[in-house]
């Protein structure tokens, strides 16, 4: 693709989940360039930097790079808030992994700054713009299963067998609800609108616990599992659908996450929302079995790092993103809600809303088809 300046990258935060964005974001998304790395581990750093072509910098250093436009950052949630706020004041626009910030309250100040600034500040979870969303957003706008009426989303885990692989998952922020159910919240929202209410309850189950993996040098010693283990929820749709939400990682390892969406007309299936892909499967009413739906948009894959691109083209088409932080605001504070509504024994009254974002264009080939987000200028 020639006749354009591509958007310049920096990423800060080079552990597990970087590798997938480094990787889509220097051989997927032409639209970008990454050119810097950054991360308190300068080994790690390092390592990133040679086996894809970039300078490691500081974060001081990447906001004096004047060349640099988006920031994407990879650090853990409970740095979220710190990093986030310098690089705005820096100047740059922000692109980070989920969530904003474990709390609404410095959320908010986060897009405020943001909006004062004039600079996009963008949110995962992107996974709503791979296939399986995109599908299932195609069916209820085209009233393939009428009218929507209710949902139901449930997702497990193992919190004991997380934290001895990701210490953070046992802090603040990093728990069943924010750290996981935010894919759900956002795959809710884009799919059925705006929350207006919500009730539920959460908390920690069986907080004291032991390391038991001998590998980490650990075993035996305890630790207290501060971020929640469990998230049970009733949302109130401004549409009048009624959604009801399960987290637990108190169970076992292998994940059987679903939602399902009840109309007047069939029941849709979604499988993994911590994935771009997977089975889209229908149930029309007379029918007893659900059918697999033909995928009708791409990014069957990992995509991680397509919200930036599509961040990039908003700013090349001066257009809303949409992975905005609105929407990832809406969405944290649906889970956050259910928090203040367990602490309170009532019904949160949501404070914020957004507008759901189109489809993606179907003319966009992704990488099913051995295309890559060039198409993006299709619309």
């Amino acid at each position: 693709m020639t006749g354009f300046n591509k958007v310049h990258v920096a990423i800060i935060g080079c552990g597990v989940i970087s590798d997938i964005y480094f990787f889509n974001m220097v051989h997927k998304f032409n639209i970008l360039e990454v050119v810097a790395c950054c991360d308190l581990n300068q080994s790690v750093a390092q390592k990133y930097a040679q086996l894809y072509g970039v300078k490691v910098l500081s974060i001081d250093e990447i906001l004096l790079d004047e060349s640099i436009d988006i920031v994407v950052n990879l650090t853990n949630p409970d740095a979220h808030y710190t990093i986030i706020k310098k690089l705005l004041l820096g100047g740059k626009h922000v692109y980070t992994e989920k969530v904003l910030s474990p709390t609404l309250r410095e959320a908010e100040d986060l897009i405020a700054l943001a909006n004062r600034k004039g600079l996009m500040l963008c949110s995962a979870p992107d996974t709503f713009l791979g296939a399986s969303t995109q599908t299932a957003k195609f069916i209820i706008d085209n009233n393939i299963i009428g009218k929507v009426t209710s949902a139901v989303v449930s997702l497990q885990r193992d919190a004991k067998l997380l934290t001895e692989k990701f210490p953070y998952t046992a802090k603040k922020g990093g728990g069943i609800g924010i750290d996981v159910g935010i894919y759900y919240s956002t795959t809710l929202i884009q799919l059925l609108g705006p929350v207006v209410e919500v009730c539920g309850m959460t908390g920690v189950l069986d907080p004291e616990q032991l390391h038991y993996f001998v590998s980490t040098g650990n075993m035996g010693k305890s630790y207290t599992q501060r971020a929640e283990t469990y998230l049970a929820g009733v949302m109130k749709f401004e549409s009048g659908v009624v959604g009801c939400a399960h987290f637990n990682s108190r169970s076992i390892r292998n994940e059987k996450p679903y939602i399902a969406i009840f109309g007047t007309e069939g029941i849709l299936y979604l499988e993994d929302c911590n994935s771009f892909g997977g089975d889209v499967k229908v149930t029309l009413k007379g029918e007893t079995e659900p059918f697999i739906f033909p995928q009708t948009h791409p990014y069957s894959e990992n995509a991680r790092g397509v919200g930036v691109a599509e961040m990039a083209w908003a700013m090349k088409r001066n257009d809303a993103p949409r992975a905005s932080a609105e929407m990832a605001f809406h969405a944290l504070e649906v889970l956050l809600g259910v928090e203040i509504s367990s602490n309170t024994k009532k019904f949160y009254t949501m404070t914020s809303t957004f507008k759901p974002s189109k489809t993606l264009p179907r003319g966009i080939l992704g990488e099913r088809y051995g295309g890559s987000e060039e198409e993006f200028t299709l619309y």
